[in-house]
Parts: C-alpha cells; structure tokens; sequence
C-alpha cells in the first residue's frame, strides 16, 4: 500500500470516530423521558426513621433526666454554739457529680449525640437515591429520594450542574453524584439497577467541573 492509501486510511479511521462520537452525543438527546437507575428500599428507610425517633426520645429523656434528677449538693447549716464562737469552717465543696457544671455539660452532651444521630439518619435518607430520569431532551435530570417515613422526594436540575467524580465501576457500595449547589453528595446503591449503563455514563455518570 502505498503513502497515498495510508492517508486515506487514517482519514477514515478518523471519520468512522467523529461518527461514532456525534452518534454518542446524539444519543443523549432522547426523545422522551428515560430511567436510567432504579432503588427502592422505601421499608428500610421507615425503619430508619424510626431508629432516629427512638434515639431522639431517649437522649432527649436522659437530658431531662440530668437537668432535673442531678442537683448540686448543699453544705449542711452548722449548729450554735454553746461557748464563745470559732471561726467558721470553709463551705463544702460538692461532691463529683453534683455539680453544676456536670449537670449542664452532661445534658448538654446527651441533646448534641441526640441532635447528631437524628440528623444523620434523616441526612443519609434524604441523600440515598431511589430513581434517576433523565428528561426528554437530555438537558435535565431528576433525582429521587428517600424521605423520613418512606415519603418521596425529587430534585430537578439542568444535566450540567451534574458530576460523578469516579466511574460506577469503581466503587465498592455507593457512587457519589454532585450536584451544583446542593450540601453533600447523593448516593446511589450499587445493589440498584442501572437500566442504561451507557447512557447513564455519558449523562448523570460523567466527570464535570462544577
């Protein structure tokens, strides 16, 4: 072969890939709305829920339970004297646990480990992804979650403000999705279905730079 169908090979190979680019890039406008993961562990997250209500009674009832049961102890009033006075002695100090600094700083500590595990649960829930569309078009993307209770919530973004910082491969048990001004990440299970693994990492799946 000579220089000449070199050249012309190469300018194929090089036009069969811009081909199969515009195909992928085509590929992401679809023509109607598409599910591209799928998750529901709506029995689990109540149970969640009630973990956090039951964690938030108890550390809210053993708070209440130092605010009111722990008093600071008071010296006892010393008796008259029968013969000429002597100095008083100094004020007994309290004993451990009973003072006022124990108490507020053990209610205080029992309110903040209730606060932690309460938010935490109902954090985890609202993050945990249970469906991914991806709207006719290609320009936008809705994330369902989990809410409290086995309630349902979405958010609804442009696909540009969405990142996935590894390939869905890569990750042991949940891939993080960031979406532009949302606090913290959205997570989906990998034990959920990904029912359009290409179309889903050309689209949600992809790396950008919010």
């Amino acid at each position: 072969m000579g220089l000449a169908g070199l050249l012309r090979a190469a300018a194929a190979g090089r036009g069969a890939r811009g081909r199969g680019l515009a195909r992928a890039a085509l590929d992401t406008q679809v023509p109607r709305d598409v599910v591209l993961f799928r998750h529901d562990r709506a029995r689990f997250f109540r149970f969640v829920a009630l973990l956090c209500v039951g964690q938030g009674l108890f550390w809210a009832w053993l708070a209440r339970l130092a605010y009111v049961g722990v008093r600071p102890r008071r010296a006892a009033p010393e008796p008259e004297p029968e013969v000429a006075p002597e100095p008083a002695p100094a004020p007994a100090r309290d004993q451990p646990f009973t003072s006022n600094l124990w108490r507020y700083g053990f209610c205080g500590s029992c309110l903040a480990v209730g606060f932690v595990v309460v938010g935490g649960g109902l954090l985890f829930s609202r993050r945990s992804v249970r469906q991914v569309v991806l709207h006719r078009g290609g320009q936008a993307v809705t994330l369902r979650t989990h809410s409290p209770f086995g309630l349902r919530d979405s958010l609804t973004v442009p696909l540009r403000d969405v990142s996935c910082r590894v390939h869905r491969s890569q990750v042991p048990a949940a891939l993080p999705v960031k979406v532009r001004g949302v606090t913290f990440y959205f997570l989906l299970d990998r034990a959920g279905q990904f029912l359009n693994p290409q179309l889903f990492d050309l689209t949600v799946g992809a790396y950008r730079k919010l």
